[in-house]
Formats: structure tokens, sequence, C-alpha cells
């Protein structure tokens, strides 16, 4: 999906965006209250997708980097920024400058394994059997807290119980002097369960503090009830439990499948020491004969085909048949302990919502479009729906460095490991792609064909394809993409010819705005990108070994005479004494083979 479909997509709910540049490297994580809103305030639509021009310089320069969208549904506001925290302290967004350092939310906690515990804030999991934590709270927690203490008589200071002397805080009611033993141990814990019962049921907190400001405001002290209903507002807009953030060193794993009649979503969610890190999604296709059960067994197979690292529960939204026996594969190929379960309720089950309902935003947003690829297959009469997509280009200059590029898309993403790269050395584009094609058709039982080959070229590019692939009995789809032509040849000067798309039997002349077309060019301009970013380096290095050869006393000429023999400088460096001398002549086949006369040129 493009971007600019996907921010008109974008549901109406908080959540955390994240901005991708073409590396796939994240640059930005933000969190909004509407996710559509927030995004959408980002951009002009004029008719193409534009950053913002109020916006400052930073972000507009991070919006021109941006070529991917990703969000995460949460349930509250407030997780969305717990999230957004968590997310960037774990993986450093490059233009998230201010929340790079180690600070987290805090949470408010209580050891109960100290005789008389009392509460306390930490920003930090804190080591211990019967410690219980609140929170996180994004604000808030110090309001929380002091309202306890002036609500409840509890021991007020860390310091108090050493003193075993009663302070103030007895003097005026606020404490009951368990350092003198004026209150029993079985009677501090009442107090304590009222406590924590208040912080979970806050509605306690606040008609207690609602009767202490009308008894201020009874006796004119205006001052000190505005500050009771300040602290009023404050505890009514807490969010007590985050279903990102669980206080605890725990590591989940989090598995849900979602479909319809006709796609499936697989959302990955990962939590590690108690807060969610990352997330991940996959597209798929429902077939006749899907089974979700055997999807949930071939997902957590493949997913877990190495040994685990650590110590891992693993969460799926389906209990599914055979979930014990998959238990015990993956214990059997693990050196730790891994549990594989279904939660119905609790902090667990929480996360499964969390996946379950990101699952079926996806869902709904795949619907939203008409499906690309239907459209695609519709409009080009394509055999197979096109979600998995390999795009072909080439680049050199005067016959230099000349190379190929492939780039591979499936899931509606780019598929990096599966990108490749070739040295060519065919001099005309018609030979060029011939090789190129060649070599992919070499490598299918390596890497299995895609649905849809993409060529940068015109129809003649096309035909050859066609029938390279016709000559070893494989059929793909193959759509061709070239500039019109004006007097005679592919004009390509920046907006002054359209982009024609050729089939097989046909040819499409789309407008600019169509969003098929668009589509076609944005994978045509990635496999441009990579072959260009290739060319490049190649001829930095092509450079360096003609300066090197240029010093070995062997002019332009003749370094062009071996590459129009040879074909590229690795060729040269291999080449017998008798193969050099026929392309040049003694003189120099003795420089080229001598025991010095190549060893400083690299080899590609």
């Amino acid at each position: 999906m493009l971007m600019l479909e996907k921010i008109v997509s974008l549901p109406d709910t908080s959540g955390v965006y994240q901005y991708f540049n073409v590396q796939n490297r994240l640059l930005y994580v933000g969190k909004a209250k509407n996710l559509k809103n927030r995004v959408k305030s980002y951009w002009r639509f004029t008719p193409h997708l534009q950053p913002n021009p109020t916006l400052s310089f930073r972000i507009t320069k991070m919006l021109s980097e941006t070529v991917r969208l990703e969000y995460i549904v949460t349930a509250t506001e407030s997780d969305a920024l717990i999230l957004e925290n968590s997310l960037i302290k774990q993986l450093k967004p490059k233009y998230n400058i201010l929340l790079r350092d180690d600070k987290t939310y805090p949470y408010i906690y209580i050891d109960e394994g100290e005789e008389f515990p009392r509460f306390d804030i930490t920003r930090k999991v804190i080591k211990g059997k019967k410690i219980r934590y609140f929170g996180p709270f994004a604000s808030g927690a110090t309001e929380l807290l002091d309202t306890i203490y002036e609500i409840f008589p509890l021991v007020q200071k860390k310091s108090c119980i050493k003193g075993k002397k009663a302070c103030l805080f007895y003097q005026i009611g606020r404490c009951k002097a368990p350092c003198e033993g004026k209150i029993s141990k079985e009677e501090y814990e009442h107090i304590i369960t009222e406590a924590t019962k208040s912080i979970s049921k806050r509605s306690i907190l606040i008609d207690k503090l609602s009767q202490r400001m009308l008894f201020l405001a009874q006796n004119e002290r205006f001052e000190e009830a505005m500050v009771m209903r300040d602290r009023i507002e404050v505890i009514k807009k807490l969010t007590l439990d985050s279903n990102v953030d669980f206080a605890t060193d725990d590591n989940y794993d989090i598995f849900a499948i979602r479909s319809n009649a006709s796609r499936g979503v697989i959302v990955k969610i990962f939590m590690r020491d108690g807060k969610v890190i990352s997330s991940d999604f996959d597209y798929f296709n429902i077939s006749e004969i899907y089974d979700e059960d055997e999807a949930y067994k071939q997902l957590l197979l493949d997913f877990y085909n190495k040994d685990i690292a650590q110590k891992r529960d693993i969460l799926v939204a389906k209990e599914f048949e055979d979930m014990e026996m998959i238990e015990e594969l993956l214990n059997a190929s693990s050196t730790k302990k891994i549990t594989l379960s279904n939660p119905k309720k609790g902090k667990k089950f929480k996360l499964l919502e969390l996946a379950i309902t990101n699952g079926d935003e996806l869902l709904h947003q795949d619907k939203h479009q008409p499906s690309m690829e239907e459209s695609l297959a519709h409009l080009l009469e394509l055999s197979n729906m096109p979600y998995v997509v390999e795009v072909f280009d080439n680049s050199h200059m005067s016959g230099q460095g000349i190379v190929g590029g492939m780039v591979s898309w499936s899931n509606q993403a780019w598929q990096k490991s599966h990108y490749r790269h070739y040295n060519l050395s065919s001099f005309d584009e018609y030979a060029q792609m011939r090789e190129m094609i060649t070599r992919r058709i070499e490598s299918f039982d390596k890497l299995s064909p895609p649905d849809l080959w993409i060529i940068d070229g015109g129809e003649t590019l096309l035909k050859l394809v066609d029938t390279l692939l016709g000559n070893v009995g494989v059929y793909i789809d193959l759509v061709a993409i070239a500039k019109e032509k004006i007097d005679a040849k592919a004009h390509r000067a920046k907006g002054s010819a359209r982009d024609i798309i050729y089939t097989k039997n046909s040819k499409f002349e789309l407008k600019p705005s169509d969003k098929r077309l668009q589509w076609i060019q944005h994978k045509r301009d990635e496999a441009h990108r990579w072959a260009v970013t290739f060319h490049r380096k190649q001829k930095r290095a092509d450079d360096l070994q003609s300066e090197l050869l240029s010093k070995k006393g062997m002019g332009k000429a003749t370094i062009k005479r071996l590459l129009d023999y040879f074909g590229s400088f690795d060729a040269i460096k291999n080449a017998s004494f008798e193969e050099l001398e026929i392309a040049t002549n003694s003189k120099i086949a003795k420089i080229i083979t001598s025991s010095n006369g190549m060893d400083n040129v690299t080899k590609i």
C-alpha cells in the first residue's frame, strides 16, 4: 500500500505511528490520540503527498526521507504515550532526539515483604519477591502518591521506622507511629489494604478529596481547596493499568492470526523485560484449504527454527489442535524453557487483545483499497495476483560499470534480503537484459519465481524476457514500463514524456494520477535506485583500477581495448598470457601477468 493510501485509511483511534526511510531504518516514533488526524497534520495533499510547509526544518527533512508508515493501535492514549516512550528507548529512532535518554515513566510500588510497608515511586523494576507495582503513569503519579499519604495514616518516610520515636506526622494524625508500637502489624496491614484498594478504585480517593475540598472551602481556606480541586482532576484522568508495560522482567512473544474470506494477517508483538518493544505483521492469501490451526502450527515452527536464547512465554490468540505437541517440539530444540499458552484473562490476555485489535485493523485497512493487486490483475489481464513482484533495471555510463539490479516486493513491503546485483559484460541494453534474466532463471532453485516481473524497458525487452522464460518452460506474468517515444526516441526529460505500460498483448497509457501506474512506477523507481547505487560503486572501483593500470604504462585506448575484449577487470586479471597477447600485444601481456602487474587491482 502506498503512503498516501495508508494515511487516508488510518483509524480514528489512539496509537503509535512509525516513519521509515528507503533503507528500512526507523526515523521517528510518535504517539497520537487520533492516528488519522495526527499523521495527516504532517502532510499536504496537492495532489501528491508533500510535507506540510508550516512544520520545522527538522521535521520537514525527516518527512522528505520517509517512504513507509507503520502504526500500532492502543486501547488508550496513555498506552500510546507509554509505548512511544518504550519504542524510542529501545529502537533509538534518528529524529527522536529528546526522548532517547534512559528515563521511563514512573510506577508506584510497595514492598509487601517489609514489616510496615509504604508506597513509593520508581522508574525501574526493583528486584524483590513481594513487590507490587501500579502504573506506569504518563502523568499524575506524584499527585496520586501525595493523596494516599494525606488520606491514609501510613509510614510517611523511609527513616521513620528507624527513628524508634514518634514524629510530627503522628502528632498531626498522618501516621499511627508503628515505630513506638502504637499500632499492631495486623491493624497496619488493614490500612495498607484500604490504601491499595483506593489506587484501583480511585472513586474512593476522589470522594475523600472532595470532602476535604468542601471542608477547606467552608473554612475559607480557598487556596488549599483549589489544590484539592486540581488534584481531583489529575486523579480522574489517571489510567492505572497499561497493556504495553507490565513492570516485570517477563519476556512474551504474542501471535494473532486474523482472516476474512480472501485475506489473512499475522500479527507479532514482542515484550521484553515487561515492555512492548516491537511489532510486525504479514499478510497472506486465503486458499480453499486454509486451516487456522495449521496456520498457527506452521507459524510457530517457522518462526522458532533456531535455538531461543532466553526463556520465553509464547502467547497465541487461539487454542489450536496439537498445541502441547508444538510446545514439546519447541522445547526439544531449545536450551531455554518455553511455554505456549492461550490466556483467557489477566494481563497476558490484554496483550492478546492488543494483537487481535491490530490484526482486525490491518484487515480492515487491507479491504479499504479494492486491492491494488486485484485492480492491476484485472487491468493488465494477469494470470496471478501480483503479491510477489520482482523488478529489473540496468545502469552504466558510456559502457563503463555495466551492472543490473533486481528488487523484490512481497507482503506489501520491500524484501531487501532478496535484492540482487549483477555485474554484466554485454554492451547493449538487449544483451544486458538477456544476461541478467538468464542468471535469474538459473537461480530459481534457490529463490522461487515470483507472481510478476516488471521490466524497465519497452516491448522489445518484454518479448525477449517472454522468450527466455518460454525456453525453460516457466510462466511468469510480465509487464514492461518505458517512456513514450518522441521523435523516435524515448525522451527522458523530466515531465516531458509519459510512462507507457506494456504487456504481452496490450499497451496502456494511463494518466499520471492513476494509482495503478503509480504503483508500477514506485516499483520501477526502486529498481532504478538500486541499480544506479551499485553502478556508482562499481564505477568508482573501475576508475581506481584504470588508474592503477595507467601507472603501469597503459594508455586509455589500451585499457578500453582490454575491457572491450574481456568485458571486465576481473576477466582481465584472470586471463592467460596468450589471451592477453591476442587482445593487445606481448608487452602489455607481460605487464599484466607479471607478479606485480595487477596485484593491486581489486577484485569486484
